[in-house]
């Protein structure tokens, strides 16, 4: 088969489309002939020589895909070869054939396009275990994503949206706001002109949010603590500004706040992201069918053309999903 391969970490020209071996199936897999797959920032980390892949996973870059089943294992019921599927991966998504634990398979939602499905699995898996498994997001409270345009951001405001709660949003310029306000949210800040705490403080009533996703790492964290409520949930999935900064303890003590961090759904365990795609199967999938929440998705690249893809995840300049598409 073909896939894109790292040939040594650096910029995206590094970037090749060869021929490799294709993946070996395991008891408890389905291999699946990919379709399309999605740009992540994780993908770029990785280009540059971090991030690698769990032991055992496959070495090329891709974290979700969508596609039809080609084979499955013998373990493996609910499957079969024709089906129509995406799916959540460890890595392995830019190739024409990726083996996937059968625990990370999604049905196409009904009325999506099998290319469009790509944009699903990492977004959905990664808003859902961060922001409502984990910091347990409820009907009536506020939420505050900073990205606003980005996959995860655009997806987050769909789903919160969905669920009853008031949405805050960061993005760099009008444009990217507007996109926002129009899937739904409630208030929208260029962090650009606008300070961010002030503008939370004065939306709230000076209490501010209950929960926070962020993906900016150091620069924020101060400002992120200074904006959440009492009992409020701060969720770090990014170190885009640098990972060192400093806390001080008495404003988590004395308003009792949570902070939590991961460094994305790859390292967990087969069992854990099971449980989180079978979670999103039956929380996200209906809004998706619904029609509640929408594919954002900004441009589409021929695998082949991966490295331009990378060059317009790093500016920063698009709005929603990037696909590669096989």
């Amino acid at each position: 088969m073909k896939a894109v391969v790292i040939t040594s970490p650096g910029g995206p020209d590094v970037l090749k489309l060869q021929e490799v071996q294709d993946p070996q199936l395991k008891d408890d897999e389905v291999l699946i002939k990919v379709a399309a797959t999605a740009v992540n920032r994780a993908d770029t980390i990785q280009r540059k020589g971090a991030y690698p892949p769990p032991p055992g996973s496959s070495p090329y870059l891709g974290l979700e895909c969508s596609g039809t089943i080609e084979a499955v294992g013998k373990h493996v019921s609910r499957w079969q070869a024709g089906d129509r599927v995406c799916a959540l991966l460890s890595g392995g998504g830019y190739a024409e054939k990726v083996a996937v634990p059968v625990g990370q398979v999604f049905p196409i939602p009904p009325g999506i396009s099998l290319t469009d499905a790509a944009s699903f699995p990492e977004v959905a898996c990664t808003v859902w275990s961060t922001v409502f498994m984990m910091s347990r997001l409820s009907a009536g409270e506020t939420f505050l994503v900073h990205g606003g345009s980005s996959g995860i951001g655009t997806f987050a405001i769909q789903i919160a949206k969905y669920q009853g709660v008031r949405v805050f949003v960061t993005a760099g310029n009008e444009e990217k706001l507007a996109v926002c306000k129009n899937l739904g949210a409630d208030v929208c800040i260029n962090y650009k002109t606008e300070d961010f705490v002030a503008r939370v403080k004065e939306e709230t009533g000076g209490k501010g949010v209950d929960v926070i996703l962020d993906s900016i790492g150091a620069d924020y964290f101060r400002r992120n603590l200074d904006s959440l409520n009492f009992d409020g949930r701060l969720f770090v999935i990014g170190l885009m500004s640098g990972p060192v900064t400093e806390l001080d303890l008495r404003a988590v003590l004395s308003r009792r706040l949570t902070i939590q961090g991961t460094a994305g759904l790859r390292y967990r365990s087969p069992e854990n992201k099971a449980v989180i795609v079978r979670e999103v199967e039956n929380n996200v999938w209906p809004a998706i069918v619904a029609g509640k929440v929408k594919t954002v998705i900004y441009k589409s690249f021929p695998l082949s053309e991966a490295a331009e893809a990378h060059r317009l995840m790093e500016s920063s300049q698009h709005i929603g999903k990037i696909l590669l598409v096989v």
